[in-house]
């Protein structure tokens, strides 16, 4: 009969995101993680495997948290053109509040998986497209409401998805409010979805309506 686990995963896994998210895959030991968890090497191997397996773990904890969640959240509870903005406002204020400027773990692990790991380079290339399948529902919805002006439904999904990397990778670099939001807005605009033009009201947490 295996032996309950004598830790708090929920704790354990939070700690080894933001290790990281912080530091990266390869760049992050086993120390680290022992450290910020405070597990043992070995109670750590037990339960994961090792680190690729916890880092696994971490991945999927972090999308869960940051990522399926927000889609799920905005899709069921905005207009079509107010889920992509707001989808688009929050990673911005997340990012800027940031100290670390830590950007995206998604497009972090993106930028440094390598084909030797075909596993992870298919997890990360399932939950952009998920994020292009969120845009595209969205964009979908807003032609037939007349909310959203594209001819297009794939090709602007698609062009959302590489200005939200782009973003992503830039925040980490180059954290200005004014530079994202130049970059963003003017490609919302075009679609017809209402963006701030200014940074404080763009970097504000946006309200959440619910449809009614």
């Amino acid at each position: 009969m295996a032996r309950p686990r004598e830790f708090d995963e929920e704790r354990v896994l939070k700690a080894a995101v933001d290790a990281f998210w912080t530091k990266g895959y390869v760049a992050t030991s086993t120390r680290d993680l022992t450290e910020c968890t405070g597990l043992t090497q070995s109670s750590i191997y037990a339960a994961f495997g090792d680190k690729r397996g916890i880092f696994l773990r971490s991945l999927e904890h972090y999308l869960n948290q940051f990522l399926r969640e927000r889609i799920v959240r905005l899709e069921t509870s905005l207009s079509p053109g107010q889920a992509i903005s707001t989808f688009f406002r929050e990673g911005l204020v997340r990012s800027l509040a940031d100290p670390k400027h830590r950007g995206c773990m998604l497009v972090n692990t993106a930028l440094e998986v390598t084909p030797d790991d075909p596993e992870l380079l298919r997890l990360v290339a399932d939950e952009t497209v998920l994020i292009e399948q969120f845009f595209r529902r969205c964009i979908i919805a807003g032609q037939r409401t007349g909310e959203i002006r594209t001819e297009s439904a794939d090709e602007s999904a698609r062009h959302l998805l590489g200005v939200l990397l782009g973003l992503r990778v830039l925040a980490r670099v180059r954290p200005k409010s004014e530079l994202l939001m130049s970059i963003v807005r003017p490609v919302l605009e075009n679609l017809g979805v209402p963006w701030p033009r200014n940074a404080s009201e763009a970097t504000r947490k946006p309200r959440v309506t619910r449809k009614r």
